[in-house]
């Protein structure tokens, strides 16, 4: 079985950046070292930091002391940070810049007037990071009849766009092309990650190639599942794993040609792992 693997699987700048700020706090502070939330959408990845000594809390006041590390989806609002600060923990700051961006421009839509959606699942931790930063209201919404009703109650349709960095840009683009057709005045900032992009775009192209999808990565994580919903677009098999140990050989009977791709918070060790095996199948 011929085996191809998606040129820029697995971590991107922002998890890289995130992970390796963790695994040097728990080198330079030894003992008291939390993340607050998992740091990243992988839990083996978290389970190795909690090896290394970096502990995941739910909230501050799990925290007596020491540091603790801002997760790459960000906090819930700027008063986090603040009730870190009154607590006396030194604060890292793990938050990936992309979404520090879209906190940034849902800031500025809200303050200058325009009702504000943001693209994507409103239970994301991300989804809540931009919206407990953006100090108004803000719809999350994949669903188009969802902003016309919110839009039904404004005279003035002024209509202001992000996107949850992981979005696929296909929904993106969908519900923007709605948009401007109801609204009186559109503004839109593209804030989907251009590594997700990349990886979108190769996973589409693989699938186009080979007869079965194999996507590793947490089954948490937004822009892996992505990445699945994507493939299966193309009516290619797909499986969607985080470890070698979840694959069955019985899935490549007859197969030919079997490609992998893996998320942007999917370590290179796994994907390794994920490749041996298919070697062997």
């Amino acid at each position: 079985m011929e085996i191809y693997v998606a040129e820029n699987a697995g971590f991107c700048f922002g998890v890289k950046r995130a992970v390796k700020m963790a695994f040097d706090a728990a080198e330079s502070y030894q003992g008291e070292v939390h993340s607050l939330g998992p740091l990243i959408h992988n839990p083996q990845v978290v389970d190795r930091l909690a090896e290394k000594g970096v502990q995941k809390v739910e909230r501050l006041n799990q925290i007596e002391g020491g540091v603790v590390i801002l997760r790459s989806h960000g906090v819930s609002s700027p008063q986090v940070v603040q009730d870190a600060e009154a607590q006396g923990l030194h604060i890292i700051d793990a938050t990936c810049p992309f979404v520090t961006n879209a906190q940034r421009y849902a800031k500025q839509l809200v303050d200058e007037g325009y009702q504000v959606v943001m693209v994507g699942d409103r239970n994301h931790p991300e989804s809540q990071s931009v919206l407990g930063h953006a100090g108004g209201e803000i719809l999350v919404t994949e669903d188009f009849d969802e902003i016309k009703q919110m839009l039904n109650r404004f005279t003035r349709k002024r209509l202001g766009i992000i996107s949850q960095t992981t979005q696929t840009y296909g929904k993106f683009s969908e519900i923007v092309v709605k948009c401007l057709q109801i609204c009186e005045e559109v503004k839109i900032f593209n804030t989907i990650c251009y590594a997700t992009e990349d990886r979108q775009t190769e996973a589409q192209s693989l699938s186009e190639t080979v007869e079965v999808m194999v996507v590793v990565g947490g089954k948490n994580s937004a822009n892996t599942t992505h990445l699945a919903d994507i493939c299966r677009e193309k009516g290619v098999r797909v499986y969607h794993v985080e470890t070698a140990q979840e694959i069955d050989r019985h899935w490549f009977e007859g197969v030919q040609k079997t490609g992998v791709t893996a998320g942007a918070s999917t370590p290179d060790w796994i994907i390794q792992e994920v490749i041996s095996y298919l070697k062997t199948v």
